[in-house]
């Protein structure tokens, strides 16, 4: 079968449409973003603007047909100021609504109620203002805290890059023993003994990549690139060359000129032989190898 197909095995199962981590950059990236890829755009969320039904099977109002009961979950609109608030895993949806009988249905969006309140992180130390929803506040006050409310739940249910920077700034913060409170040992050991229970499901690595997004990621792993390869510019490099050959040529010519006790006598009063006695073969007259290397000199006959 494989041998019918024009591109072989890759065929027998469809044709798979390569992703953003297939080709390119995206492909050089770690594991451990990719968990976190998978955590926050490939995970199914909790159900926020629908109930779903927990039965397999129901039976129609009109009907009395049997079916089964299919959980769809709305399609969700990620705006640009979602992502610059935690709105609890709210979004704005898209459909239609009919506002009068006798009228066609017309396009409509509904978006959360939001609203500006202040939160407190203890592992930050930090009071923040943010854009927050009425869900959002009764989250945080189920589990009892902010800091709790990030690190408890997943990616898919913050939604919000800015909860996913925070989580990584809490997450970094407890890596580190709680920097901010240094100045106060027993509250920086409460702390620690109360929320220290998040890093047994992270490792070093997953907690430096968790919460960038694709361009972040791309950016942070260019930038390792650039420092694991410095690239010397070929100025500097054929320039290293050049004088690298021209010490060797020198020092052995400058052996076959003087003697070994002058060459000892000027190695002691200059610390740098090499210069010295290059200068002292392009005063010399006898010094074939510099004529060897112009091509535009003067031939000796």
């Amino acid at each position: 079968m494989a041998h019918a197909t024009p591109q072989g095995v890759k065929l027998l199962n469809g044709w798979k449409r390569p992703g953003r981590f297939d080709k390119g950059l995206g492909a050089q990236l770690p594991e451990a973003y990719r968990k976190f890829w998978r955590e926050w755009k490939l995970t199914t969320p909790a159900a926020v603007h629908y109930i779903p039904k927990e039965q397999e099977w129901e039976r129609d109002e009109v009907t009395h047909a049997i079916k089964p009961v299919q959980n769809i979950p709305l399609p969700l609109i990620d705006t640009p100021e979602s992502h610059r608030g935690i709105w609890g895993g709210e979004a704005v949806i898209k459909g239609f609504q009919k506002r009068q009988q006798t009228k066609r249905r017309v396009p409509h969006f509904w978006v959360p109620n939001l609203r500006r309140s202040v939160v407190h992180s203890y592992v930050l130390d930090s009071y923040m203002s943010v854009v927050v929803t009425e869900r959002t506040l009764e989250q945080i006050h189920e589990c009892h805290g902010f800091d709790h409310y990030l690190l408890k739940n997943r990616a898919c249910d913050l939604r919000s890059a800015l909860a996913l920077k925070l989580k990584r700034e809490v997450l970094q913060a407890l890596q580190n023993g709680v920097p901010a409170l240094a100045d106060e040992p027993e509250r920086q050991q409460e702390v620690l003994k109360e929320y220290r229970r998040y890093l047994e499901s992270y490792t070093s690595e997953e907690i430096d990549w968790y919460g960038h997004t694709y361009l972040e990621a791309i950016r942070k792993l260019q930038k390792q690139l650039r420092e694991a390869e410095k690239v010397v510019p070929h100025k500097l490099e054929f320039r290293g060359k050049l004088i690298e050959q021209l010490r060797q040529a020198g020092i052995s010519e400058a052996g076959k000129l003087e003697k070994p006790d002058a060459v000892a006598g000027s190695s002691a009063e200059h610390k740098d032989s090499d210069i010295e006695a290059l200068t002292k073969l392009e005063s010399s007259a006898s010094s074939s190898w510099l004529s060897k290397m112009n091509p535009f000199g003067k031939k000796e006959t």
